[in-house]
């Protein structure tokens, strides 16, 4: 019986370790380019990365624990059961309970863990990781604030810096120009040289200037203009906090289970408590999705490892749908708390329970589900001519000439095609369940409709299919000749003369054509899902839909050293309120005219803006060389056209390469910094190629996993995943602050990994 235990728990932890690895790193790929810039611009020391990093997988893990327990139960007895190995030991006269108590033991283990993680770790990792955000806020002000960029989210204060250097954690910032907006019509202007940003307590900076000035004017008096001079001197400048709302959300997270408990006597109980039952439900997810996992995974006798991973995906999506639902209705008072949080696990618990009693009496018969992956195969060889080919081969063959693809590329294309679908598929399923989870709380406070929840979700699977892609093609790739080398299937098509450069021609023509399916559907349709994800995104939130013509940026720079402030603009009549001009010495940053009109007007006969009750004064440094006040005039030195000051702001994400690179275009005219931007021009060509580099560099590794088969490609694909995205989003980052050129921190990863996989497939024997 120990031999037995032993055998089948290693079966069942060998998947279970390797699935929960690889759904916390998709949960952490978002947040990696974020987190590697911290490295880069030297904002925060490496301890506080490595800090943040680790107190942000509990929380990851409350989710991924119970994913990996069912993922090692189902793909591993569902390999036993389609090896026969279940039929073998059945007939020796083991029953069923001899699987039950070995599985319990593995689960009952995982769900000790989960309950420690979820009732004790992940509260206090979710306060310090608060506290930690909060004490790097201030530290990374100097680093956050980014060349040739209005900054108008400070209070009262508007910022703009003219370059940037870096120092020891602090940098250095060149030609200052701060705003101060308590009195919108009459801005005091102070201007320096060089200045540094100090942090002062929490949320709250200091500004130390050298050698510079201040102006200031009285709105209604416009013959009164100060000017002073400073050699040093030090303003505060207070940083913008996080809202009410988005602290509220945190702090039920942060709250220790024994104080949720105790708060549940309090007026929102219901939140309270639902929460406390919500952190002891969670964790007995390992224990209920076991308990449906064994009798379904012992009945998977034809599908093996791909019925394991259909039913993972469809029994997640079902607990969790159940789970969230619960959650919110008790949160609304609809039900007891107690009920809403434990609703999935009775559920669970109950259908397991029969499929136990039935699975022991009579073996189950889940062909409907189980099937999925062969009926794919199955609609593949019904299309298949009198020869043995598939329709689609023939069809290609007619049009390639005949060559290709062969019988032989028909059999590897069907495994590798099924297994990229359903890896996306679980990845989607994944990434929807934490989008869902991060949206809930918005969702019950906002009175969201279900509908607004459905469409949002589903605007953001289009970008999920993007970014997963290459994951899944470097998965599918190991999986597929991982298989076919354990079953010396690889040896047999070399034993007849066959290359093995010719058995993965197909899979490499396949990985290039996806990589530019997923160009062109960056290029024509993502922008779109994109830019109504962010608007429903601003619903969901309670905020005001999203304008991208942004009539409250009040900030720009202009095309010849000048900047316009104005308090009101009317993009349709072309009219300004209160609008000032400041023109600079670029030499020397310094004022050198400064023009104020209460209205301005764009008149198309002369072709120039006409400035309507205001002044103009002529400075030359300290000293004003010439003042005069108008009823009406024009300035030649105003040549913007009214297009100047209609740019949209879009993110790079919601536009195509040729509108992005004409946005760069327009921002940099304006005196805008675009290095963000740039890289991610490039990496509208180098993110779609990366899914081609994937499947290069995952051959030579499939090849060589000899006998150990797909269990070992999934290991060796989250390690070349991790080091891939880590590497990218290193490059990346440095070229969002300026230390690589743009272009190379795109293509830099794919040059790097594509080389060191064409070496890789060039040293594998033939």
């Amino acid at each position: 019986m120990r031999i037995f235990t032993r055998y089948i728990l290693k079966e069942v932890l060998a998947h279970a370790a390797i699935g929960t690895a690889l759904f916390t790193f998709v949960v952490f790929m978002r947040d990696v380019s974020r987190i590697l810039e911290l490295v880069v611009r030297n904002s925060a020391p490496l301890p506080s990365v490595a800090e943040i990093f680790f107190l942000a997988l509990p929380s990851a893990l409350t989710v991924t624990i119970p994913m990996g327990v069912l993922v090692g139960i189902l793909i591993g007895l569902s390999r036993l059961a389609a090896d026969s190995e279940v039929t073998a030991m059945r007939a020796s006269g083991l029953g069923v309970g001899l699987f039950v108590k070995t599985v319990a033991i593995f689960a009952a283990s995982a769900w000790l863990i989960a309950l420690v993680n979820q009732t004790f770790i992940m509260p206090r990792s979710a306060a310090a990781l608060a506290a930690l955000q909060n004490r790097l806020k201030t530290s990374q002000a100097s680093f956050e604030v980014q060349p040739r960029v209005f900054y108008e989210d400070f209070r009262n204060s508007v910022l703009y810096v003219q370059d940037s250097t870096a120092a020891d954690h602090a940098a250095v910032w060149k030609g200052i120009f701060l705003a101060d907006i308590s009195t919108p019509g009459a801005p005091k202007i102070t201007l320096a040289s060089e200045g540094i940003a100090i942090p002062e307590g929490e949320n709250k900076i200091r500004l130390h200037l050298v050698s510079g000035s201040q102006h200031e004017t009285v709105a209604r008096e416009p013959d009164k203009y100060t000017i002073t001079t400073f050699e040093e001197t030090d303003v505060p400048i207070d940083i913008p906090q996080d809202t009410a709302q988005q602290q509220q959300r945190q702090s039920l997270s942060e709250i220790s289970t024994p104080e949720l408990l105790r708060l549940s006597h309090q007026p929102r109980y219901r939140w309270y408590l639902t929460e406390f039952h919500r952190r002891l439900a969670l964790p007995t997810a390992c224990l209920v999705l076991a308990l449906v996992g064994i009798p379904l995974g012992l009945s998977s006798k034809k599908g093996g490892r791909s019925t394991g991973f259909v039913l993972t995906i469809l029994l997640v999506f079902v607990y969790y749908f159940i789970s969230l639902a619960g959650v919110e209705m008790a949160r609304q008072g609809k039900i007891a708390p107690i009920i809403g949080a434990w609703m999935a696990n009775l559920f669970f618990a109950a259908t397991g329970a029969a499929l136990l009693w039935r699975v022991d009496k009579m073996p189950l018969e889940i062909g409907a589900i189980g099937i999925s992956t062969a009926t794919l195969k199955k609609w593949w060889q019904r299309r298949r001519t009198a020869k043995g080919e598939s329709v689609i081969t023939r069809r290609s063959r007619r049009i390639l000439g005949g060559r290709f693809p062969q019988i032989l590329d028909d059999y590897i294309l069907r495994d590798f095609i099924s297994y990229v679908g359903l890896i996306l598929l679980a990845f989607v399923t994944l990434t929807l369940i934490f989008t869902f989870f991060e949206i809930l709380g918005d969702v019950v406070k906002n009175k969201i409709p279900l509908v607004t929840v459905g469409e949002y979700l589903l605007n953001v699977v289009p970008s999920m299919l993007y970014l997963m892609t290459p994951l899944s093609v470097l998965l599918a790739v190991l999986i597929t000749f991982g298989l076919l080398q354990k079953g010396n299937e690889i040896t047999a098509m070399k034993a007849t003369g066959v290359s093995v450069y010719r058995v993965i021609l197909p899979v490499l023509i396949m990985a290039a054509v996806i990589s530019g399916a997923l160009f062109f559907f960056d290029h024509f349709y993502l922008p779109h899902t994109n830019k109504r994800q962010d608007q429903l995104w601003s619903t969901i939130k309670g905020r005001p839909p999203e304008t991208y013509l942004r009539p409250d940026r009040k900030w720009i720079f202009g095309q010849n050293s000048t900047i316009y402030y104005y308090e009101f603009y009317d993009p349709d009549q072309n009219r300004f309120g209160n609008i000032s001009v400041f023109k600079f010495d670029p030499k020397t940053f310094a004022i050198t005219e400064r023009i104020f009109a209460a209205r301005a007007h764009w008149e198309e006969d002369l072709g120039r803006w006409v400035f309507v009750n205001g002044w103009r004064r002529v400075l030359r440094g300290a000293a004003i060389e010439h003042f005069d006040q108008f009823d009406a005039t024009t300035f030649p030195e105003v040549a913007e056209q009214p297009s100047y000051f209609k740019k949209e702001v879009k993110q790079s994400q919601e536009m195509d390469y040729g509108e992005l690179q004409q946005y760069i275009h327009d921002l940099q005219q304006s005196g805008f910094d675009v290095g963000r931007l740039r890289v991610q021009l490039h990496r509208k060509f180098a993110f779609p190629l990366i899914t081609f580099v994937m499947a290069v560099l995952a051959v030579p590794f499939a090849l060589s996993a000899g006998r150990r088969g797909a269990l070992a490609g999934v290991a060796i694909a989250i390690g070349i995943a991790v080091v891939y995205w880590m590497t990218s989003g290193l490059f990346e980052a440095m070229g969002n602050v300026h230390q690589l050129p743009a272009a190379l921190a795109a293509w830099a990863p794919d040059l790097i990994f594509g080389m060191i996989g064409g070496y890789l497939i060039l040293k594998v024997p033939t």
